[in-house]
């Protein structure tokens, strides 16, 4: 049965949400308090606004990651275009745990234990990329504009330079939670039923046949050896 989502969570909410928090917090702790340039390719990029984005986008996804990680909608892997993939186990990243926080704060404290989404320790990781080295896709792409010495891509949003401009950074969160899905996320989740999905989608009925009778006869010889 064909795999229609494995979680929107990390395919494109979160990241690009990420990179939208990251520009806007960008903006406000530039405007406010920006006094140091950051890099001459964006002379009104500061510093400031930087090391505010960073770690306003931080924190925003965990809190975020926490947010959408309990909903079924975000999490549930769908298989058909029905609605029953509502009614699903979305497995343990998604599982509320406790952590003690007795080693770290005071006794007197009143939460000595706290209770977390493990996938928020995922999400700290691509927020963690937004924050620093995405908005370097924005940088790449001002000097491209400056050795054509164009000022924008477009017009196409006012005030924003175009499509081009709001893509910049997104391409590069885009690439690198593909790859962080692919390299971290989908091993955890794994089970025979995917696995045989992916599998029998790219067989023939002929193919799928022969799989089942090799199946068979390792199976058979497994209850021979141990007979």
């Amino acid at each position: 049965m064909l795999f229609l989502c494995l979680n929107l969570l990390y395919r494109f909410l979160l990241p690009a949400t990420l990179i939208v928090i990251n520009d806007i917090a960008a903006y406000i702790f530039g405007f406010f308090f920006g006094r140091t340039p950051l890099i001459k390719l964006s002379p009104k990029k500061t510093w400031e606004g930087f090391i505010g984005a960073s770690i306003s986008t931080i924190i925003s996804a965990f809190l975020l990651a926490n947010v959408m990680g309990r909903s079924k909608w975000l999490t549930c892997p769908r298989k058909d275009l029905t609605t029953g993939w509502l009614d699903c186990d979305p497995g343990p990243l998604f599982k509320p745990e406790p952590y003690s926080l007795s080693g770290w704060i005071p006794h007197w404290f009143p939460w000595q234990e706290i209770t977390i989404l493990p996938v928020q320790g995922h999400a700290l990781c691509l927020g963690l990329f937004a924050s620093i080295i995405a908005p370097f896709g924005g940088f790449f792409a001002s000097g491209f504009k400056r050795a054509f010495k164009i000022k924008d891509f477009g017009d196409s949003i006012p005030g924003h330079g175009g499509i081009t401009d709001r893509m910049d950074c997104q391409m590069v969160m885009a690439v690198f939670a593909y790859i962080y899905h692919q390299s971290f996320v989908v091993p955890q989740n794994l089970s025979v039923e995917m696995i045989l999905d992916q599998i029998f989608m790219n067989l023939s009925f002929d193919e799928q046949q022969a799989l089942y009778r090799r199946l068979g006869e390792i199976l058979q010889q497994g209850f021979q050896s141990h007979s």
